[in-house]
């Protein structure tokens, strides 16, 4: 699944000039966390984020002079002083498992979204769990997650559908996870709330729900 279909298109972005309170004003009267900073052509020279921003403001622990002449210091500095040009980014096409991998590489909160050098949009970890939530049905009406021990029996997962449809109990997901440590396990999305008859039916076949 491609993140163009989760990511914020045209996202706010600053200019490389911008003064620190205007970048700062942005973030919090938008609640955002994260702003690409892009030059006149629109093509990404660096991002900018809250954690930035309250580094280059005066400590609390500062005498009050002290803080004075540092928010004139603040008051004078801009953008390109403190961002972070060094960016990894992802493209419309990039997949959701593509975005995973880099947020927990790179250990970013968002990443721009490029279309030949050009930012076409931004894609945070946020995003990444509503399209998650969205894929594996988390919060649908009546939805239950269920774990099935995977003992290797023929046909285990073929049993499981073919039993779940002749009973009419609703099911939208059914995901097959190898673990060595832990054991094999089948995990299976219904929509209902008769989750213990749906419990009783399997095992009575011969099928084992995880405890």
């Amino acid at each position: 699944m491609y993140i163009s279909r989760y990511m914020i298109r045209e996202p706010l972005t600053a200019t490389p000039d911008m003064s620190l309170p205007e970048a700062r004003r942005l973030l919090n009267e938008n609640h955002f966390r994260h702003l690409p900073v892009v030059d006149g052509q629109g093509q990404l020279v660096g991002m900018i984020t809250d954690r930035d921003l309250r580094s280059a403001y005066p400590s609390s622990v500062l005498s009050e002079s002290e803080r004075l002449q540092a928010y004139e210091r603040v008051e004078k500095t801009t953008v390109v002083d403190i961002m972070s040009t060094e960016c990894v980014g992802l493209t419309p096409e990039s997949t959701l498992d593509d975005a995973l991998l880099l947020f927990d590489r790179e250990g970013v909160g968002a990443l721009p979204v490029l279309e030949d050098g050009q930012l076409v949009g931004i894609f945070s970890s946020r995003d990444l769990l509503t399209a998650y939530k969205e894929l594996f049905g988390v919060g649908e009406k009546g939805s239950v997650l269920l774990g099935i021990d995977d003992d290797g029996q023929s046909g285990l997962m073929t049993r499981i559908v073919t039993l779940l449809e002749l009973h009419n109990i609703p099911f939208t997901r059914l995901l097959r996870i190898q673990d060595m440590e832990h054991g094999n396990r089948i995990y299976l999305r219904l929509n209902t709330y008769k989750i213990a008859s749906v419990v009783v039916l399997l095992r009575e076949a011969g099928i084992h729900p995880a405890l």
